[in-house]
């Protein structure tokens, strides 16, 4: 299966092992956007309003781009800040895409609790609890 993970830039650093876990059960893996270089966002926003709108946008088209290529997303949703099981704006917006275009949406932690509580449980993602076993 090919397996676009998405998630925070401050999860990045949990990349690695999982995506050689999933490649070792013969999945192939697209990285989150930005994986090479997480700082490009907060640069491109220190340059202006304009550039990082200008960005942002292009990144979100990336992500629907990318999304129609693969057959799954997981989402790497940890403990950010306080907010348990944390899924930021784009990662709910590569979510939406998934479900849009009919992908399978994986969640490595469970639903978080909150305001869009209701759309995520919509969207029908297998809560996985970590065990990436459970990626099929």
């Amino acid at each position: 299966m090919n397996i676009f993970i998405i998630c925070s830039k401050h999860f990045y650093d949990t990349v690695p092992a999982i995506k050689n876990t999933l490649e070792a059960s013969g999945h192939a893996i697209t990285l989150p956007n930005c994986y090479d270089d997480p700082a490009t966002e907060d640069r491109l926003r220190a340059v202006g309003t304009a550039a990082h709108a200008e960005w942002k946008a292009t990144m979100l088209r990336h992500s629907t781009d990318v999304m129609e290529q693969t057959d799954a997303v997981l989402v790497l949703n940890f403990d950010k800040h306080g907010t348990a099981n944390y899924i930021g704006g784009a990662t709910f917006l590569e979510m939406y895409d998934a479900f849009r275009l009919g992908k399978k949406i994986f969640l490595y932690n469970g639903i978080p609790t909150g305001i869009l509580a209701d759309e995520i449980i919509g969207f029908n993602p297998v809560v996985i609890d970590g065990d990436l076993s459970r990626v099929v």
